[in-house]
């Protein structure tokens, strides 16, 4: 990960969807954490030591007002949107710093790639990751931020996760903001944001469910194995437990094939009151424990109001707190 004293400095003096260029790669750590998402907007303030929750607050948001896509305008009804953000704001109040701002999985593209070698120094690898990249995505890499951070592959093979959204896109959501006296310092992806919450031990399967979004995570000691975003055809309240099998396969075959290993364990979230359905529909299929995201050893000890958070299906908001944000 290329990261450095004098990078975290100068992040606050770049432009808006400059910031977003350095989430993986030097990011700041705001105590104030706001997810805007297709179905809700919440916010969390955290306690500058010691990772104790200080406040939250969700409000939902109308159907349709954000529409999460890589390519089309996402923020369709703003004033709804900015609307529910200032009742997030009564109850947790924005201050003079900026704030972390997770957005929709769908607007983030993040890739694993292969690699020999990468140079170290950004304007080199920038345009190489985006030669790489000029065909598997639906937009111009020339309008893209890229973000990008090294890991070791299986027998030490260098390996960069690459993640990419388009420009315009992002400043829409910073855009919302700006008229209520906020402005987002490092900008995430909620999956991205709640990936701490997996821990550090063995090969683990997460199934993110936010609105209609299956996310698809596979970590191993740390290194992001897989990951998959999908649009399914409803949200969880209504989606067929095996639509997310028939979504989820890939994943795990593609891991298994790639890594010659099995799952050590399995954990779902975002499924609201259907969970033990989807639960009890992976535990047919895989042979390793399944629960719930909320039940993970890192989710287990954060505190009472944290925990809180995980069963609201706002993980985003406590994965952030131990990305670094208190």
């Amino acid at each position: 990960m290329t990261s450095s004293a004098t990078l975290a400095t100068r992040f606050f003096e770049l432009g808006p969807v400059k910031r977003l260029e350095r989430w993986l790669n030097a990011m700041p750590h705001p105590s104030l954490v706001v997810e805007i998402a297709s179905t809700h907007v919440a916010a969390a303030h955290w306690s500058n030591t010691g990772g104790h929750l200080e406040s939250h607050a969700i409000e939902p948001l109308p159907l349709g007002a954000i529409m999460a896509s890589p390519v089309d305008a996402n923020v369709v009804q703003p004033e709804a949107v900015r609307s529910a953000l200032r009742k997030v704001f009564n109850r947790v109040p924005v201050h003079d710093a900026p704030l972390a701002l997770l957005i929709p999985d769908p607007v983030v593209r993040v890739f694993i790639l292969p690699f020999d070698t990468l140079p170290r120094r950004a304007d080199e690898a920038v345009p190489l990751l985006r030669w790489r990249l000029k065909k598997s995505v639906p937009f111009d890499m020339e309008e893209t931020a890229v973000s990008w951070m090294r890991q070791s592959g299986r027998e030490a093979t260098l390996e960069v996760v690459t993640a990419v959204a388009r420009q315009r896109i992002v400043r829409e959501y910073e855009d919302i903001l700006e008229p209520l006296n906020a402005k987002a310092g490092v900008v995430l992806s909620s999956t991205l944001a709640s990936l701490p919450l997996l821990g550090d031990e063995g090969a683990t399967l997460l199934a993110r469910m936010s609105g209609k979004t299956l996310t698809t995570v596979v970590v191993n000691a740390g290194r992001l194995c897989v990951y998959r975003s999908t649009e399914m055809t409803g949200e969880a309240s209504l989606l067929d437990p095996q639509a997310m099998l028939d979504e989820v396969y890939p994943a795990i075959a593609y891991y298994q094939d790639t890594w010659g290993s099995s799952l050590d364990r399995a954990c779902v979230t975002g499924f609201g009151a259907r969970a033990e359905i989807f639960r009890r529909a992976l535990s047919a299929e895989l042979k390793c424990p399944i629960g719930e995201l909320a039940e993970t050893e890192s989710a287990l000890r954060l505190d009472s109001g944290a925990k809180d958070l995980m069963y609201q299906d706002l993980d985003a908001l406590a994965g952030w707190m131990l990305n670094g944000g208190s």
